[in-house]
């Protein structure tokens, strides 16, 4: 049985959406590059084939799983991967295993040469977990504290943004998350009720 015109344009239409969705999910930061060359090599496919073959139904269509890009290869050190946890901190450990949607509980994520303490690959979001007893210190020795940690935090802002990821920094007071933001407004923090 033979498909309409018109049911065999809706069919290519319906699978060039599905495919340029898949594309800009798959890899959010790579999506205006890829999906312009991918939506101009299928106009000129479907240019130059046959009106015979209409294109497959949509319930016997599957989406192609996300190859590899060339940027992604060409970049390694942002392919995250689980490694033991650094130092033998247990309290920090436990927390950092404890990030909502921990894509790697029990593990520490290298990311771009650095160790990251936890990953939501959901979000695509790396974290740096502080557990420090922060509000114990008076005002002056807060405040030198987070003086003295944050290049160190700026610069793993700046390597998870370079291989596209987020970062959040995660601290267990408010008087910890008050300070880091006095100090630096552009970076992210998260108060960390569960530990």
């Amino acid at each position: 049985m033979q498909e309409s015109p018109q049911a065999a344009t809706s069919s290519v239409a319906i699978k060039e959406a599905l495919d340029a969705y898949e594309l800009r999910h798959s890899y959010p930061e790579e999506a205006g590059t890829s999906r312009g060359t991918k939506v101009a090599t299928r106009e000129s496919e479907a240019q130059h084939k046959p009106e015979s073959k209409p294109e497959p139904a949509g319930q016997d269509w599957f989406p192609p799983a996300p190859s590899e890009s060339p940027e992604r290869e060409r970049h390694p050190e942002c392919r995250p991967v689980p490694v033991r946890h650094l130092g033998g901190n247990e309290p920090h450990n436990e927390c950092a295993d404890k990030i909502p949607n921990n894509s790697f509980p029990d593990w520490d994520v290298l990311v771009n040469g650095k160790n990251f303490d936890g990953l939501v690959l959901i979000t695509r979001t790396l974290w740096d977990v502080k557990t420090d007893d922060f509000e114990k210190q008076p005002p002056r020795p807060q405040r030198f504290f987070v003086r003295m940690k944050l290049p160190e935090l700026r610069r793993e802002a700046r390597l998870a943004r370079d291989c596209g990821y987020n970062f959040v920094i995660g601290v267990r007071s408010a008087a910890h998350k008050a300070v880091l933001f006095d100090e630096d407004p552009t970076l992210k923090f998260v108060i960390m009720d569960w530990c």
